[in-house]
């Protein structure tokens, strides 16, 4: 049996209203602060400190929030470096260099470096020369009433834009990357939050925090141990989002999406009920120090005109949206940026090669949701089911 953590599932009706540890002696949520970075809403919470007695005096929330600022900071550096459509950005740079060597920081090599890994480890399954390919498919327009909107691409459109997806095509050759198919496209975007998400963790680490969540969209890294003023415990709880109530998040992830958005960010508790009640969790994971990713088919999608639903997921072998029976897999490893590309894998593969990739794959847990519902897990995660012993009070849903 593989073990690189230890992590209880439990299907359950438990309802997971927000993301925080609430103590029973002083009220103390923590330090939270939300942005908007790399096409998402970006959320820290700081609960503990190296040296901190009081999180609740103002001179420590004023220690967190400076933290906070400096991980934002981070988030804001590596999106300039490491995104597709802002002009400048390394990866904008390669992308128009006709196929010449760009000159890049090792931070971008290192990145691309790992997005053909999983490439190679997939099976093709995840590519990160996509950019063509994703191009064809706006999962972000919006109409009037908010609804989202978008067209299906021509079949012809599709074909030629995936005859240029080729992770081989890239070429790193010392500090320079240059794409040997001049209209391959790289995009980063399926890799890109969790490598963030990791950086993030370990300059929090490096400035003493011993207690805190981290969450990039569906990126989530949790560290320490969940913070209660009386018992600390030793497990977060998180919520693995159901399926069925996608609709209903819709209108309150999108207000929550319009407040991040705004120039000086906000509190949590300023964005009001970010979940929507009585939201079930499809099931909950009790974990500590560790990242947990979720790849789902309902989050980002639009409905044509013949009312067919077309999600975000898309194959890069075929150019079109994942036709898998999975919903969602959610991965949980060490490295928010393994869970990144292996999640998006894995939903693509479907639920019966996912599970038995994922169950050889020593450094990985996951958690599958079909269509219909099934939730499937690998043995690691399903060998400890129904084994809840208490835990904290502090949830996640995502």
């Amino acid at each position: 049996m593989k073990k690189i953590f230890t992590v209880i599932l439990l299907v359950t009706v438990l309802i997971i209203p927000q993301l925080g540890c609430k103590s029973q002696q002083n009220n103390y949520q923590g330090v939270t602060k939300t942005g908007f970075y790399m096409d998402t809403v970006c959320q820290i919470t700081i609960y503990s400190m190296t040296g901190t007695e009081d999180m609740g005096s103002e001179e420590q929330e004023q220690k967190a929030l400076s933290v906070i600022t400096g991980a934002f900071k981070l988030c804001d550096e590596y999106e300039k470096r490491l995104s597709k459509t802002i002009e400048g950005s390394e990866i904008y740079r390669i992308n128009h260099a006709a196929g010449e060597a760009v000159e890049v920081d090792e931070t971008t090599i290192e990145v691309i470096e790992k997005g053909m890994e999983y490439g190679r480890i997939s099976g093709g399954n995840f590519d990160i020369t996509i950019g063509q390919v994703t191009d064809l498919w706006d999962f972000h327009e919006q109409d009037e009433a908010g609804e989202k909107t978008g067209q299906v691409p021509d079949e012809n459109e599709i074909e030629q834009a995936v005859s240029h997806v080729d992770y081989e095509q890239i070429i790193i050759q010392g500090n320079t990357v240059r794409l040997a198919d001049p209209q391959a496209e790289i995009d980063l975007g399926g890799i890109a939050k969790g490598y963030v998400a990791d950086r993030v963790g370990d300059y929090m680490e490096e400035q003493g925090v011993t207690s805190a969540v981290i969450s990039l969209g569906g990126n989530i890294v949790v560290k320490g141990s969940a913070f209660l003023a009386e018992t600390p415990q030793r497990y977060w709880r998180i919520g693995i989002r159901s399926p069925k109530h996608a609709s209903r998040r819709k209108a309150a992830e999108e207000r929550a999406a319009a407040i991040a958005r705004s120039p000086h960010g906000t509190d949590l508790r300023a964005l009001g009920n970010h979940t929507p009640p009585n939201e079930e969790p499809a099931c909950i994971l009790e974990l500590s120090d560790c990242s947990i990713v979720t790849s789902s088919i309902y989050e980002r999608c639009f409905t044509d005109e013949h009312g067919n639903i077309h999600h975000h997921i898309v194959d890069p072998r075929t150019g079109r949206p994942s036709n898998s029976d999975l919903a969602s897999a959610t991965v949980v490893s060490k490295r928010s940026i393994d869970g990144d590309g292996f999640s998006t894998a894995l939903l693509i593969m479907g639920s019966y090669w996912a599970k038995n990739y994922a169950e050889g794959h020593p450094d990985l847990e996951a958690v599958l949701i079909t269509r219909d519902g099934r939730i499937e897990a690998t043995s690691g995660i399903r060998e400890a089911m129904g084994c809840v012993a208490g835990g904290a009070e502090s949830h996640a849903l995502f």
